[in-house]
C-alpha cells in the first residue's frame, strides 16, 4: 500500500551507510517513523529534502508484514529554512519536536497538535512573534491537548482560588498538577519555582483563545522567564522524560543573555 501525506521531519538517524530513518509527524498518522534507502547518496530523490522542521509531502510504502514503511520520495511543501538559519530559532524548534517525539505513540492521530506546531513553526519562521512567546504558547497548548493541563485556578493542596491567595506570587508544584500557595507549599527552595499571580494569569488566557489572539499577548521579561521556567519543569515532568535538546536550549540562551550583557558593558 502506497501513502501520501503532509509530514513535518521530527527526527532522522542514520542507519548504515546509506540510509536514513525519518520520524514524519503528519496530520491522519500521527508519528510515523519510516527508512529512507540510500538518502545519504541519492541527491535526486530526497534533494536537500529531508531538514529538521520541514514540511513535506511524503510518498511511503507500507509492507503487508511488520516493520517500517518505505520512504520512496518526498518533496518539499515549506522548507523553514529561516529556522535553521539561526540558532536561537533552531533550539527552540529542535525542543519542541523532541517533546512530541518523546510523547507521542507511533501510528496515533493527533491532528490538533499537528495543527498547532505547523502554526508555531510557521510564526517562527517568519519572525514576526517573539520566540519566548511561540514556545509559552506550544507548551501550553501542549499540555492541554495531552490532557496535562495545569491547574492554575487553585491551590492544589487547599483549594484555594488564586484570586483569594494572599500572596502575589504561589509556587510551582508540577508532581500535584499545578501550583500552592506559600502556606501549603512549605519553604521554598530556590527563587526560580516561585510564579507570579499575574504571570499565570497570563499563561491561562494564551491557552484559552486562539493563536492569532495569543501571540498578541505582551509578556513582561519577569514574566516571560516566569512562564518559560514554569512550562520547562512541567512539560518534561509529564512526559515522564527530559528533552536533551532543553538542555542544548538553555545554553543558548545563556550564551546569548551574556553576549548582551558584554555588548552593554
Amino acid at each position: 500500500m502506497v501513502v501520501t501525506t503532509s509530514a513535518i521531519l521530527l527526527r532522522r538517524i542514520e542507519f548504515g551507510e546509506a540510509d536514513l530513518v525519518v520520524t514524519l509527524f503528519t496530520p491522519d498518522q500521527g508519528k510515523v517513523s519510516a527508512v529512507a534507502k540510500s538518502a545519504k547518496k541519492s541527491v535526486r530523490r530526497f534533494p536537500g529534502i529531508l531538514e529538521p522542521f520541514s514540511r513535506i509531502e511524503a510518498v511511503l510504502s507500507v509492507g503487508k508484514r511488520k516493520g517500517m514503511p518505505i520512504l520512496q520520495e518526498a518533496s518539499l511543501e515549506e522548507p523553514f529554512f529561516r529556522i535553521r538559519e539561526n540558532m536561537v530559532k533552531t533550539a527552540y524548534a529542535s525542543y519542541w519536536m523532541e517533546i512530541i517525539y518523546l510523547w507521542m505513540a507511533e501510528n496515533a492521530p493527533q491532528a490538533e497538535l499537528y495543527h498547532l506546531t505547523h502554526q508555531v513553526l510557521s510564526r517562527l519562521n517568519q519572525g514576526d512573534t517573539p520566540v519566548e512567546v511561540l514556545s509559552i504558547l506550544f507548551q501550553m497548548r501542549f499540555l492541554s491537548l495531552a490532557g496535562f493541563r495545569p491547574d492554575l485556578d487553585h491551590c492544589h493542596a487547599c483549594k484555594t482560588a488564586i484570586d483569594q491567595i494572599p500572596s502575589s506570587r504561589v509556587i510551582s508544584a508540577p508532581a500535584k498538577g499545578g501550583v500552592a500557595c506559600p502556606d501549603c507549599s512549605g519553604p521554598i527552595d530556590s527563587v526560580l519555582s516561585a510564579i507570579s499571580k499575574g504571570t499565570l494569569k497570563q499563561l491561562a488566557w494564551i491557552n484559552a483563545n486562539g493563536v492569532e489572539q495569543a501571540v498578541r499577548i505582551r509578556f513582561t521579561p519577569a514574566a516571560t522567564a516566569e512562564g518559560l521556567t514554569f512550562l520547562e519543569a512541567f512539560v518534561p515532568f509529564h512526559i515522564g522524560r527530559l528533552p536533551k535538546s532543553l538542555g542544548v536550549l538553555r545554553d543558548v540562551r545563556a550564551a546569548m543573555a551574556n553576549r548582551i550583557s558584554h555588548d552593554r558593558t
